[in-house]
């Protein structure tokens, strides 16, 4: 009977917390999984270490057991333990973990995972025991996991997130056409349900996350669902007044320019923004900072006007 380092199997050091133990399960999971390999009998293998490495060393008796008699395992089975005298209730009798669904029910594991190993080794069962029901069938405890979830970045225009866009994503062997909200922004997360890892044991698949990049525009800078640009005012405009026209990201709109408006002032057009992502109907605004043009190429004409208009100002 082989020593099984459950340490090793999943990439992690002796010393490492839960969190680092679950995200190292994950990975391997996920790429070991019988529906990512079909027919490969040694990914299948591999995966069934990774779950008995993930369920020993995830739960902290088992855990605290294994690390107490592992390295002696061989000299602790000689003693005559009995092992089937283990408190099972301690496994399942507190929280279930998070995302994890348990069951307790009499199982084939021959069926679970086909072939004639089972689903644990045999220095698991040396460990923390097995018996035999009537039918010659391991009686043991199968645990419902929840599939991975998996995040997929996705890179949109400003235009797509005012609108609400589509994507098409090949995911393995599947082709899926998703929609993403109008009103995201950069790192919003779009949940796409049960699209993620296929679930383990029956267990439901996770879900799929877009995870949300915005290409910068050239005309607007998105300040949450307000939006800011610069729009050149005639020096005449800016100085009489009147009406300038202003792009946005649904059509051009007139903006009026009040007398005597100065370089850099800042207009608000309101409700030109970009939509909330909760409720699309309420929108942002958009600032329009004025950039006033001065004339060139004046004729003689006019630099006698603005010589007088100068000569009147002083």
């Amino acid at each position: 009977m082989e020593y099984k380092d459950y340490y090793k199997i999943l990439g992690v050091d002796r010393n490492a917390g839960e969190k680092e133990i679950k995200k190292a399960y994950r990975r391997l999971a996920r790429q070991y999984h019988p529906d990512v390999n079909p027919g490969d009998k040694a990914a299948e293998e591999r995966f069934k270490e990774i779950n008995e490495a993930h369920e020993v060393l995830t739960d902290p008796e088992k855990r605290r057991k294994y690390d107490e008699l592992g390295s002696n395992w061989r000299q602790w089975q000689q003693t005559g333990h009995d092992p089937s005298n283990f408190d099972w209730s301690q496994w399942f009798g507190g929280p279930q973990t998070a995302g994890q669904r348990v069951r307790m029910e009499y199982v084939d594991l021959n069926d679970l995972f086909g072939g004639g190993s089972g689903g644990f080794s045999d220095f698991f069962e040396s460990l923390f025991g097995s018996t035999r029901g009537t039918r010659g069938r391991t009686q043991s405890y199968a645990r419902q996991l929840r599939g991975q979830d998996v995040e997929q970045p996705v890179e949109i225009t400003l235009e797509e997130a005012m609108q609400g866009t589509t994507r098409i994503l090949q995911l393995d062997s599947r082709r899926l056409e998703v929609k993403i909200p109008a009103g995201v922004d950069t790192g919003s997360r779009v949940r796409i349900a049960n699209e993620g890892v296929p679930g383990f044991g029956g267990g439901p698949s996770g879900d799929l996350y877009l995870v949300v990049t915005l290409r910068s525009h050239p005309t607007f800078k998105r300040e949450g669902n307000d939006l800011r640009c610069e729009v050149p005012v005639d020096l005449y405009t800016a100085l009489l007044g009147g009406e300038v026209r202003v792009p946005t990201l649904t059509g051009n709109v007139l903006l009026k320019i009040p007398p005597e408006t100065q370089n850099g002032q800042v207009l608000r057009l309101k409700g030109q923004g970009m939509p909330n992502l909760k409720t699309p109907r309420v929108r942002g605004d958009l600032y329009v900072e004025t950039k006033v043009v001065l004339p060139q190429k004046l004729s003689r004409r006019e630099k006698e006007l603005f010589q007088e208009l100068a000569h009147l100002r002083s």
